[in-house]
């Protein structure tokens, strides 16, 4: 016994800098029964812990938090302190300390007795309640669970630290009627006499658990229905509230069986407990939670219908095998503590991945990868204000901060790469003896390295360690000397504000460089120092990091680039080979390691990419730029716009607008992206398609929306529609059955461009009632991807800071994410300076780390425009997506358009109309010429057509009142932009035909060349 204590007080128990429960009592074993009062809203419960005393001892000391404690009781070696003693409750440091005279001696066995009352909260956290819809169209609610990672002291006085493992024998108490679950099956049934009710209810017992941590214990009450797949050797269960179809959970019983089947065989360890149950909660602050034996999810991560679309499919898949996954990484061998967090969410994202691969090998997994998980752990990993993967964490307060990109995305991405270093089939050995060595016990990540060390028989330790224990990545330097038929690599940390400092650029990481020749890829090359040349044939083909399952960026000289994308047009590269290649050309063009010019060359030479991975980072590349110059010259964004129109409307043409039953998982989804690109960019054959089936679906024609294509669709009609719109889409999300639809079409709300919609969707959010506390981020991607929405994003959160601190504590992790979701799509200085003030002072623990990634973010992008808006300018104009205008009259000759490589000229004169007077338009050089029906619009090039003006006011003499008209008909900036003009005079001179003006004035885009330029009639204004 003392041992034992030993040996665990030498790990996670003595460590200064943690704020740990005193090491003097281990927990070995807990009664616990709970029985909730769903009119009250509270529980009572009664906890028997047992105890091994490490040290003399006259106090006990555990984890307690909104709990009352309404008896105590403590037994060592049959003598009872009982007379004496004290309970103390430390809200601050969320504990509660039994105290008594008498001694309990070093190495006896105790047993501390709580009987207590808790709060069935709705904050879901600890033990709370959920609502559901009753048969009788009530509201009922079910008591339900969420732990991790401090939630158990909320439902049960216990020893909430990851290291502190028992064994649990639970039981609730319930009316008859209802359901009881926990992580054990039921070991048997008795009818009981309940003083909440005053009558009789039944006793729910469970057997024994394994030992497992505090985090993992769950427990659930209420009306449900289940679904039971027999593809495994034990039932495996999908569990619902009754207002949900049953049937929807039959997917995932059956992915559940087979997954398990699938680990027990890779993994070497066979599933240790006899049932596995799984269970759509309505609301639910995660997406799961990995209970051992019961694991909760969010309803729309968990539900799926059976024509379910493309990306909703795929989200089920990888949340059921990432929470499977834990069942051995996490539940099985834990981490010590919380900075070993990525241990099991790592391993999870990782083998979610794994597994998927097996199931789906059509998905191409592996290249979704570069796309997802290594992207997401790049993006997050490329700020100064990022966090190792092993970061030290003291308080409860800190651990939400770590479940982020770094803990999963990255730590998934090292053991990629490691996988990929050592081979696939060694890193499998290497894990099964992981999980055998340690299998019930406390890990860190030294004892996974030594385990993959000796399965390899390399030094993994001295390769690898570094990625956890250090901050950042490098981006490798690559240049050649076609003399010396060698390349030269250079490492450097790379910061996406693109200002690394000596203090910064001091690490060096060991990089598997994986480089692609002719030849083949070398896999065993690592990259310890600063600088390293390699060897090939002079101008041959090579490319480093092959495939991209290594953690690092590469800038390529402008000549080794042209030759990678010759070799992607060709067709030489694998899928993952260019779609890496453009996510890291898209990022190094965000942090100023090459011109933004260059980027969007690059893009432009890929128009006839095929692969739906490539297009996404091409689009999420072409995306960051247009949301960092959001807040500046409209004409920029506009040109961005034309330009990602012109690239994606001949795919969208070629794709259609419906999904067919011969599309692929990887097809649709790359119709789903192309569609709403193209709307976005103001395709107006795209948006009507949407709106027709929109309108289709709205009478009851359920085929005319494909689920892949629903998001889509409803922010398409969102963002070219009104408030008609938003209350058919927020009827949708309350009302729907299918979960999907719900999230779909609140999603498909933040789209609008509308200043009142975003207002309404935006108050919507304040309100539990209208939108339910875990959905009220899913509008803000779509409010933040207009400047309107944006700037009402940021300005909501701050005014109405307080009560999403409320609503929201800073010990649960949906704060920390809303501060980003909110607020980082902020654009201008001001903007900043402003946040920056206002969390001046403030209390801001817990969500400290977002409030600076936030500042970071918002600095990488004003950084940006700042270097690159000539470059930008100079290349949209140059490629025919922006021009200076002259508006007022008819050109009077090619040479007056020296100024601007293109302009263009609209004779307001040929509008139907009174014209001016013949003496005051000839005093202006203005044609008077009224017969016309409609305008012409000149280009040097590419003379187009514009639709007549419907107004009776003589065109060239508008007045600055009229501009608004302008705006009415959709100008796309033209007019707004001559209105938003600080030089009055030019504005004025413009608007009554003086070219030399139209140079004063900013840069207008050109629609695409062509075609209609602007439509001015009054039935296609917006």
């Amino acid at each position: 016994m003392c041992r034992a204590a030993e040996s665990l007080a030498t790990a996670a128990r003595n460590v200064p800098e943690r704020d740990l429960l005193p090491a003097n009592v281990i927990p070995r074993h807990y009664q616990l029964e709970l029985e909730p009062d769903f009119d009250k809203f509270t529980f009572n419960g009664k906890v028997v812990i047992d105890l091994d005393v490490a040290e003399e001892s006259n106090y006990i000391t555990l984890h307690s938090l909104e709990i009352s404690i309404l008896g105590a009781k403590v037994t060592s070696e049959d003598k009872e302190f009982g007379e004496d003693i004290k309970v103390t409750q430390d809200e601050a440091r969320q504990t509660t300390t039994v105290s008594f005279a008498e001694k309990l001696s070093e190495g006896s066995k105790a047993q501390l007795e709580l009987t207590f009352l808790g709060q069935l909260n709705n904050k879901m956290v600890g033990f709370y309640r959920s609502g559901y819809a009753k048969t009788d169209g009530t509201k009922g609610f079910i008591a339900t669970t969420q732990m991790e990672p401090t939630g158990a002291r909320q439902a049960f006085p216990c020893f909430d630290e990851p290291a502190l493992k028992a064994a649990f024998d639970i039981t609730l108490v319930a009316e008859k009627h209802l359901t009881c679950l926990s992580n054990m099956p039921v070991k048997s049934e008795a009818e009981v006499y309940s003083s909440i009710s005053n009558g009789t209810r039944k006793a729910v017992k469970f057997d024994t658990s394994p030992t497992m941590s505090t985090y993992l214990t769950a427990f659930i009450i209420g009306e449900l229905n289940y679904v039971e797949s027999n593809l495994f050797r034990i039932p495996v269960r999908t569990y619902v509230t009754i207002d949900q179809n049953v049937e929807y959970g039959r997917h995932a019983a059956d992915l559940g069986a087979r997954t398990l089947e699938l680990f027990e065989k890779e993994f070497g360890v066979e599933f240790p407990l006899p049932k596995m149950d799984q269970i759509a909660v309505l609301d639910f602050a995660e997406g799961a939670m990995e209970n051992w034996g019961l694991i909760t999810y969010r309803a729309v991560d968990l539900l799926v219908e059976d024509n379910a679309g493309a990306g909703r499919k795929r989200r089920v898949t990888d949340i059921v095998l990432h929470e499977l996954a834990h069942q051995w990484f996490g539940n099985l061998v834990t981490m010590e503590w919380w900075e070993g967090l990525w241990l099991k969410e790592g391993f999870a994202t990782w083998a979610s991945l794994y597994g998927a691969n097996v199931f789906y090998p059509e998905w191409n997994i592996w290249a979704d990868f570069v796309i997802s998980s290594l992207q997401d752990a790049l993006h997050l990993d490329s700020l100064r204000s990022s966090h190792p993967i092993e970061v030290p964490v003291k308080s409860a307060n800190e651990i939400n901060q770590i479940f982020d990109a770094i803990s999963y995305e990255k730590g998934c991405s090292v053991l990629r790469m490691i996988s990929v270093h050592i081979g696939e089939d060694v890193f499998l050995k290497g894990i099964r003896d992981y999980l055998k060595k340690f299998a019930y016990k406390n890990t860190t990540t030294d004892d996974l390295w030594n385990c993959l060390s000796e399965a390899s028989g390399k030094p993994v330790t001295e390769v690898i360690a570094p990625w956890t224990r250090e901050i950042g990545y490098p981006v490798l330097s690559v240049s050649e000397d076609s003399a010396t038929k060698k390349i030269t690599v250079q490492q450097n940390r790379f910061l996406r504000t693109g200002d690394v400092t000596a203090e910064d650029d001091k690490i060096l990481y060991p990089v598997i460089l994986g480089l692609r020749t002719e030849a083949g890829v070398d896999r065993t090359t690592v990259m310890t120092g600063r600088e390293t040349t390699l060897s090939v044939s002079a101008g041959s083909f090579f490319k480093l990091n092959a495939d991209h399952p290594s953690v690092y960026r590469t800038l390529y000289s402008p000549e080794i680039l042209a030759r990678l994308a010759e070799a992607a047009r060709a067709g030489t590269l694998s899928i993952a080979d260019r779609t890496g290649l453009v996510a890291d050309a898209a990022a190094l063009t965000a942090a100023g390691y090459m011109k933004t010019s260059t980027f969007l060359t690059l893009a432009q030479s890929l128009k006839d990419e095929t692969s739906f991975f490539v297009w996404k980072e091409l689009l999420v590349g072409l995306g960051a730029m247009s949301t960092a110059w959001m807040f500046q010259d409209e004409a920029v964004t506009e040109g961005l716009k034309a330009f990602r129109k012109e690239l994606v409307t001949p795919i969208v043409r070629k794709l259609g607008y419906e999904i067919h039953e011969a599309d692929g998982h990887v097809d649709q989804q790359l119709k789903d992206m192309i569609m709403r690109s193209a709307a976005m960019c103001g395709d107006e054959e795209t948006i009507k398609a949407a709106q027709n089936a929109f309108e289709k679906s709205l009478k009851g024609e359920l085929s005319a929306l494909h689920p892949t294509l629903r998001t889509t669709v409803y922010a398409i009609t969102s963002r070219y529609g009104g408030e008609v719109e938003m209350n058919q889409l927020l009827d949708r999300y309350r009302t729907s059955s299918v979960s999907d639809e719900r999230i779909s079409a609140l999603r498909g709300c933040g789209f609008s461009n509308d200043p009142q919609v975003i207002k309404q969707v935006l108050a919507a959010m304040d309100n539990s009632e209208a939108i339910k506390d875990q959905d009220v981020y899913i509008p803000i991607g779509g409010i933040r991807s207009s400047r309107t929405g944006a700037d009402a994003a940021w300005k909501h959160f701050l005014a109405n800071w307080d009560t999403f601190y409320e609503r929201f504590p800073p010990g649960l992790s949906m704060l920390k994410n809303l501060v980003k979701f909110f607020c980082e799509g902020m654009g201008t200085p001001e903007q900043l300076s402003q946040f920056k003030a206002f969390f001046e002072g403030k209390d801001i623990r817990g969500v400290d780390n977002s409030v600076r990634q936030v500042i970071d973010s918002v600095q990488a992008k004003l950084s940006w425009v700042e270097r690159d808006s000539d470059d930008v300018v100079a290349w949209l104009k140059g490629n025919g997506y922006m021009h200076v205008v002259v508006v007022g009259r008819a050109l009077a000759s090619p040479s007056e358009a020296t100024f601007a490589p293109r302009m263009l000229v609209i004779d307001f004169n040929k509008a139907g109309g009174a014209a001016p007077s013949s003496a005051g338009a000839a005093s202006r050089g203005i044609r008077t010429d009224t017969t016309a029906t409609e305008n012409t619009c000149r280009d040097q090039k590419n003379p187009v057509k514009v639709g007549g003006f419907s107004s009776a006011v003589p065109v060239p003499n508008r007045a600055a009142s009229q501009v608004s008209r302008y705006r009415e008909w959709n100008v796309s900036g033209l007019m707004s932009s001559v209105s938003a003009s600080p030089n009055k005079a030019a504005r004025s001179d413009v608007l009554q035909g003086d070219p030399a003006a139209a140079t004063t004035l900013p840069m207008i885009r050109h629609r695409k060349r062509n075609t209609e330029y602007l439509r001015t009639d009054d039935s296609n204004s917006k």
